[in-house]
């Protein structure tokens, strides 16, 4: 389990998060949504031991950094890194030795052909790859299905519902409420770095109408000049 406890994050005067207090079992896919700005990646970049900040992460394992696998939304690769040195190197990290890096390429990328010159979601999908190869037992997914083809959306739904069944830690974001229904059992709305509410499954649509707005309509109407 993941416990976060007061968790707050400034750069420089600018408050990006505050006083998160949020807790993540194993087993469980929470999702994280708010509007663009609202902390959502900062949080994930707390969790995943990449940003400083004030109050406490705990962890029931290991030391959470060294098991947690990161999907960023902006992906980087080394020039003329291929797919295979890229997963290759990804197995060095975790000191995994014996990976049969074709056999886990599930995606059917070109993995002799250089990562820098794949598409935007097939980056994402060897990124993710990558992650999977690591055996992580927390995975963070920031937009997993932005970029990518419906067959891949398809099959990146089923990775993160057998994650699930392997009683991983699964945390992601989504702009997609249809995505987090069919994959979240609990919805977190962060919103100017607070967390406005959570809820579990069955009560998203709760969220849903707080992020739509009650002032949404009038506003319309005005943009538009609507009768």
């Amino acid at each position: 389990m993941i416990a976060i406890q007061s968790l707050s994050k400034s750069y420089g005067k600018h408050k990006v998060l505050l006083d998160i207090n949020l807790t993540f079992k194993k087993g469980e896919v929470s999702g994280v949504v708010g509007e663009n700005g609202a902390g959502k990646t900062t949080l994930f970049k707390c969790i995943a031991g990449l940003e400083p900040f004030d109050g406490n992460i705990e962890y029931g394992g290991n030391i959470l950094k060294n098991v947690t696998g990161y999907l960023p939304t902006e992906l980087f690769f080394f020039s003329k890194m291929t797919g295979a040195e890229y997963l290759r190197l990804v197995c060095n990290a975790r000191d995994l030795k014996e990976t049969n890096i074709t056999g886990s390429n599930i995606f059917d990328l070109p993995l002799n052909e250089y990562a820098e010159t794949y598409s935007t979601g097939m980056k994402k999908k060897l990124a993710l790859t990558g992650l999977l190869i690591q055996k992580n037992e927390v995975f963070i997914l920031d937009e997993p299905f932005n970029g990518v083809d419906i067959h891949s959306n398809i099959i990146i739904q089923e990775i993160i519902l057998k994650l699930k069944q392997l009683d991983k830690i699964v945390i992601m974001s989504s702009h997609i409420f249809s995505t987090l229904n069919q994959s979240c059992d609990h919805l977190h709305y962060l919103k100017n770095g607070h967390l406005k509410s959570s809820v579990v499954k069955g009560e998203f649509e709760q969220i849903e109408e707080e992020m739509r707005g009650d002032n949404i309509g009038n506003k319309l109407v005005d943009l538009l000049n609507l009768e």
